[in-house]
């Protein structure tokens, strides 16, 4: 197989690290808490939609969600937290559309539940807001085809890989998440770009988000030489 193309430009590997600060908010019942949820800074929203991803990397998916957490098992509102719990967040590509449906979900309900409001949390047992603080940082890797690609992608960190499919496709707000938008733009591979982009990161953990990337970037290079051979005999033949 001949040499790869190579990107119009380089795709440079970031990794993070974050920090919770507490806001000084808290909630004692649903009104509080969804006049807080509708006020917050974005940070906030993904903080407490995102926070178990990153701190248990390799336990199985579907983390939880902390406002369904709270208002399940200190509100006892069984019903509204399913619904929170069931909010396909791949869905929304940025936070303020995923801050929207939880309103939503929220606001609809008490509508038909106007004493979900009366139900207070004990003592000690508020619902105190988060915020998600990151620091970015550059890493070493600096790619400009497929095969370097994904050699990286087995080499960088967990916390590399869940910035670029995480953070820069719903806290960042590019639509789409830093490895399909460097493929598409950068290297013309759209399928490739679009493959990556349809993944749920939410349904893996993140070693096994790290293996279905490897693999799809290596099927990517097989049908590459594939495509190649047939023009090779071509020219021998003649």
């Amino acid at each position: 197989m001949g040499p790869l193309a190579r990107a119009k430009e380089p795709f440079r590997f970031c990794t993070q690290t974050h920090i919770p600060e507490l806001t000084g908010l808290k909630a004692n019942n649903l009104q509080e808490l969804l006049d807080h949820i509708k006020t917050v800074p974005g940070s906030v929203i993904y903080h407490h939609t995102h926070h178990f991803l990153q701190q248990h990397q390799y336990l199985s998916p579907e983390p939880p969600n902390d406002f369904a957490y709270w208002i399940t098992g200190i509100l006892g509102e069984e019903v509204l937290g399913e619904a929170l719990f069931s909010i396909d967040t791949i869905q929304y590509t940025t936070i303020r559309e995923l801050r929207n449906e939880i309103i939503r979900t929220i606001d609809n309900y008490v509508e038909k539940h106007p004493k979900s409001l009366q139900k207070f949390a004990t003592t000690g047992e508020d619902f105190h807001f988060v915020k998600s603080v990151s620091f970015v940082f550059q890493t070493p890797y600096i790619v400009s085809d497929l095969k370097e690609f994904q050699a990286a992608l087995q080499r960088v960190t967990l916390e590399s890989i869940y910035f670029h499919m995480f953070e820069a496709r719903l806290r960042i707000g590019i639509g789409t998440n830093d490895f399909s938008n460097w493929l598409e733009h950068s290297l013309s591979e759209n399928k490739l770009a679009n493959k990556i982009a349809s993944l749920d990161p939410y349904t893996h953990t993140m070693e096994n988000l790290r293996f279905a990337l490897v693999k799809l970037i290596e099927k990517r290079i097989v049908e590459l030489s594939l495509e190649e051979f047939p023009v090779r005999v071509t020219l021998q033949n003649h």
